[in-house]
């Protein structure tokens, strides 16, 4: 039975149960990270940072606009999408009410608003004043940003005792 198992799963429960404490963390790491919600978030963050980079390409590209205050305006529509995708898809939240929906869109508004002042202190301090290309320091932000943007959700936005 044991070894059916094994053949099933590729050989991976040997690699569970491994002495080797580098091959149990990583496995320890993956079950952590590895769920339905890290899953969805990491999508939803990746269409997230698109529409905010698509958005961010023509409001300061195209039209024109100045890149501190098309980010601005970016991230207002950025963040309306993303309330979307994180409440319903992500973190499958309940819609109980127009007040309790309210507080949710302020407590995730006020979370995306300190991740928005960390990127737009990366832009007036990389782009603005020391001259790096605006998208490759939109791209590391980005990273920074989901990171932290999951977090704040998870923690502070969409918990499930408040739902």
């Amino acid at each position: 039975m044991e070894k059916k198992r094994e053949e099933m799963d590729g050989g991976h429960s040997a690699l569970r149960t491994s002495a080797n404490p580098l091959i149990k963390l990583f496995f320890k790491l993956w079950d952590i990270f590895m769920t339905r919600e890290v899953i969805t978030y990491l999508i939803s963050g990746v269409l997230t940072t698109l529409v905010n980079w698509v958005l961010y390409w023509l409001i300061v590209e195209k039209i024109g606009m100045e890149e501190l205050s098309g980010n601005a305006v970016d991230w207002v529509l950025t963040v309306a999408f993303a309330y979307v995708v994180n409440a319903f898809w992500v973190f499958d939240s309940k819609f109980r009410g127009l007040k309790a929906e309210g507080k949710k869109i302020l407590r995730f508004y006020a979370a995306r608003l300190l991740t928005f002042a960390i990127e737009e202190g990366g832009i007036l301090i990389f782009v603005k004043q020391l001259k790096f290309n605006g998208m490759l320091v939109k791209a590391v932000l980005a990273v920074i940003v989901i990171i932290l943007n999951y977090v704040f959700s998870k923690l502070f936005v969409f918990l499930k005792k408040t739902e």
